[in-house]
């Protein structure tokens, strides 16, 4: 079974993203559009809501005139028609329903929205995303050793978690790397099943680091569970391109602003708009590497910018 999600009070529900639109109404009244589970409240990363004046197009930006694709009925965005000129990314909300309409590049959730979960259609939505060419994202927490029914209490390798005092920074570090495995494998059973020859290594992964999943209060403990995530991708299963996403409210709160993973690029949630995306590109990343991705919502899907 998956860990348990809240336990402390830096944990909140995932907010849904809002697109703020001006309407045409006498008064200049404002309407809200709910967005899907993966995104973030932009307000909640200190971003300004955008108003966008009436008749112009949320998803386009001076000087971007290429075409917006819809979401249509199918599950293979792959389909026959013209690339759209962003990326998005999925996961298991999106089972059952519809895909977004070939993307130009995908992301896909390996979890089920929690560590030592699964998404139940993963490999439907890897093919969506391209098959071996999908980039791959997995979650991330740390619940402790009262909470969790995976702690490595006991365990001796990578490092030693003493069963008589189960929480410390080892077994912190036990449990991400043993969270990772588990992501890890689950992506390869789905890869197995779709009779890819390539291996979900060769892909990017990403870290999803968010406050609605269970974290410790103590922000080095955090890392440490963060770090074990990084070894073990990067060492054992031989990823070798790797990246955090979050926002900076919740990369401060989980992890103090940390900057232990500067090595690595962010995906950064929180743009609203396609405007707002922008914008999040401009910003430093989180982690104090490189920000690539700026995350919006665009037609009722996660959409994704390369900054």
């Amino acid at each position: 079974m998956p860990d348990p999600v809240p336990h402390s009070h830096f944990l909140a529900a995932r907010r849904v993203a809002r697109v703020l639109l001006a309407s045409v109404i006498a008064g200049g009244a404002v309407s809200a559009v709910t967005g899907t589970a993966f995104a973030v409240e932009p307000e909640r990363d200190g971003l300004t809501a955008i108003i966008v004046p009436p008749g112009d197009n949320v998803d386009q930006v001076p000087g971007n005139t290429s075409a917006q694709g819809k979401p249509d009925g199918g599950g293979g965005g792959g389909g026959g028609g013209p690339k759209t000129s962003r990326g998005y990314d999925i996961s298991y909300p999106q089972c059952g329903g519809a895909f977004p309409a070939n993307p130009a590049f995908g992301i896909v959730g390996v979890n089920g929205g929690r560590v030592f979960s699964a998404n139940p259609c993963l490999s439907a939505q890897i093919a969506w995303g391209g098959s071996g060419s999908a980039e791959l994202y997995a979650n991330t927490g740390n619940p402790g050793p009262v909470l969790s029914s995976h702690w490595p209490s006991g365990q001796t390798s990578p490092r030693v978690c003493d069963a008589a005092n189960p929480d410390t920074a080892d077994c912190a570090y036990d449990y991400g790397w043993n969270a990772a495995q588990h992501s890890f494998q689950t992506a390869q059973a789905a890869y197995q099943s779709l009779g890819l020859t390539a291996k979900p290594a060769a892909t990017r992964w990403w870290l999803d680091v968010e406050t609605s999943n269970s974290w410790r209060d103590d922000p080095s403990l955090n890392i440490e569970a963060l770090a074990g995530e990084v070894d073990y991708l990067s060492t054992t299963a031989g990823v070798t391109r790797l990246g955090f996403y979050s926002t900076q409210l919740q990369w401060n709160t989980i992890t103090a602003g940390s900057l232990s993973f500067s090595a690595y690029p962010s995906w950064i949630a929180g743009g609203g708009t396609l405007r707002g995306a922008h914008q999040l590109c401009t910003r430093p990343a989180f982690t104090g590497g490189t920000t690539v991705l700026a995350q919006y919502f665009s037609s009722g899907f996660d959409a994704d910018l390369p900054c």
